[in-house]
């Protein structure tokens, strides 16, 4: 049937048995046509030869597909099942052209030449309301000092710290905004911004990123008159810092949703899916979170969530009785992971879905003293709030510290790697560097990711990541090792001057053993060198030697 515009909230979806096809009843007063009068007809279809046999109220927008039944060439009717995601999301781009709202005119188009024999089996699932990208910004943190991370975060912000050979940190949440097609998107910065803020500039403002009506900007730490001096205070506190600058765009934007992100972990995500279960759930807050294990799961977030979703209790990295305490049965995981018993908690990923209002209120009335997410407000939130837990049981690192940095990177190696950059439809964006393919010369590689515009002499590599620009010379080798190779290149004729002056260029030298080892950007190390941790140190506190 087709209709001029949706129908309203008080119509009903009619569906018509063909078994009853020759009775002689009018479809719309269920009583016999008066002799010699016109049939009536819903959008060219006649229908008085037919009858209903059911009624279902109409609640939004349905999405109906048709299918065809196995063993016969008649039509079939199916609704949307609730439980496929990814069949929910064609019957969204077949019936309404995308995840916006369904346009005005035909909704769907149903034909049918079924026999008398054939039944109509039907699958329902209606929803009020399609999450729109156009009505979502995202707001991604830059991070704090990045103790943690010390070293590598001793001249660069979290985010812009090297992963998986040619990426940074920054580029996984914002290749997720627009694989989910939300690009209108806002970076905090503040300790050690320079770099990333360069990265930024050459990737998603100069680079080849286009937007049509988004765009990415970049808020660096600052100070307002009136207010105390000092850096961000927590996650709250950064976004508090520029909400006059959020509240002016998101009313100018239609912004209806705001999408909190963080810029130091590893993961594919569909951003709109979280929105879109938001949006069901009539949600104030939705947290993403992720099973965890025993051995980590005081390093997070613990959320407990009721048959519902609704989140009724939230308990920021608790140790001990409280940690025992957060405890869940996670056998409804079944579907999603192997061995669900392995990971007791559920932890937020520090992902997060607030409705705009919702947002504005805590930050400026409600919790105007209290700096951050998760520590502070939302465990409050949660007692006079709609908090709603979204599961995600794909892969999800957080790269909080040297050790889980170090594995992230070395199981990008594995066979078959638990987490690809590759993926044809949900491609992972980075500095477009214009280097040359990287040149190798009798080389012996096993396990290796090697990054663009490398020089391999005679080396052996060996489950290692070897980052832009790297250069190895003859009889170096490299296990379980992540090189993240260097800003600019060295010419021969410099490396010949540094050598002849004693001193070492860029790169590992010849002869050279290293194993279980990150090499930071531009590192010098020189010929007949083994790094191999002989005394078997597993934590030290050595700022002086690097």
């Amino acid at each position: 049937t087709t209709s001029a515009g949706p129908p309203p909230a008080s119509s009903s979806l009619h569906l018509i048995d063909p078994s009853l096809a020759r009775s002689p009843v009018d479809p719309f007063t269920r009583r016999p046509p008066v002799p010699g009068s016109r049939s009536r007809t819903a959008g060219g279809l006649r229908m008085s030869s037919m009858q209903f046999s059911s009624v279902l109220p109409l609640e939004g927008k349905a999405c109906v597909s048709p299918v065809r039944r196995e063993g016969s060439a008649s039509e079939r009717l199916k609704v949307g099942d609730s439980s496929s995601i990814r069949h929910e999301r064609a019957s969204r781009r077949m019936c309404n052209g995308g995840r916006g709202p369904a346009a005005t005119g035909a909704q769907c188009v149903l034909t049918s030449d079924a026999s008398p024999a054939d039944t109509l089996v039907l699958r329902t699932s209606f929803r009020r309301n399609y999450a729109d990208p156009n009505e979502v910004a995202a707001v991604i943190l830059g991070g704090g000092t990045g103790t943690q991370l010390f070293p590598l975060t001793s001249t660069r912000a979290t985010p812009a710290v090297p992963i998986g050979g040619c990426y940074r940190l920054i580029d996984i949440p914002m290749s997720n905004c627009f694989n989910s097609g939300i690009n209108k998107i806002f970076v905090m910065t503040q300790f050690n911004s320079a770099s990333l803020n360069r990265h930024i500039h050459r990737t998603y403002l100069g680079g080849g990123i286009n937007f049509t009506d988004g765009s990415v900007e970049v808020l660096a730490a600052t100070q307002m008159p009136g207010e105390a001096a000092g850096w961000f205070r927590g996650t709250a506190d950064a976004v508090r810092k520029f909400i006059w600058v959020l509240e002016d765009y998101y009313k100018n934007k239609s912004i209806e949703h705001i999408l909190i992100l963080s810029g130091d972990q590893l993961y594919r995500m569909d951003y709109m899916e979280l929105v879109q279960k938001h949006v069901d759930d009539n949600a104030d807050i939705t947290l993403s979170c992720a099973p965890v294990g025993e051995s980590r799961a005081s390093e997070y977030g613990l959320v407990k969530f009721d048959s519902s979703g609704r989140v009724v209790q939230f308990s920021e990295k608790p140790k001990g009785d409280d940690l025992e305490a957060m405890k869940v049965d996670t056998s409804f995981l079944n579907f999603a992971i192997d061995d669900p018993a392995k990971y007791p908690y559920i932890a937020s990923m520090g992902v997060y879905v607030f409705k705009r209002d919702v947002l504005l209120n805590l930050l400026k009335s409600r919790y105007a003293e209290l700096h951050d997410f998760g520590s502070e407000i939302l465990p409050r939130a949660l007692h006079d709030h709609n908090v709603q837990a979204y599961v995600f049981t794909d892969y999800w690192e957080d790269i909080g510290t040297i050790r889980s940095f170090f594995d992230a990177n070395m199981a990008l190696c594995e066979q078959p790697p638990k987490f690809e950059f590759y993926d044809p439809k949900t491609p992972f964006f980075t500095s477009p560097r214009y280097l040359p393919p990287t040149k190798s010369d009798k080389c012996r590689i096993k396990e290796a990711i090697i990054s663009h515009g490398c020089f391999l002499r005679e080396c052996k590599i060996e489950h290692s990541i070897i980052g832009v620009r790297s250069r190895l010379n003859s009889g170096s080798e490299l296990k379980n090792a992540m090189m993240m190779g260097a800003d600019s290149y060295e010419t021969e004729d410099e490396i010949s001057r540094l050598m002849s002056e004693g001193k070492v260029p860029i790169g590992v030298g010849e002869n050279t053993k290293i194993s279980n080892c990150i090499i930071d950007m531009n590192a010098r190390i020189g010929r007949d060198v083994v790094i191999s941790n002989k005394e078997g140190v597993q934590e030290a506190d050595r700022p002086e030697e690097g």
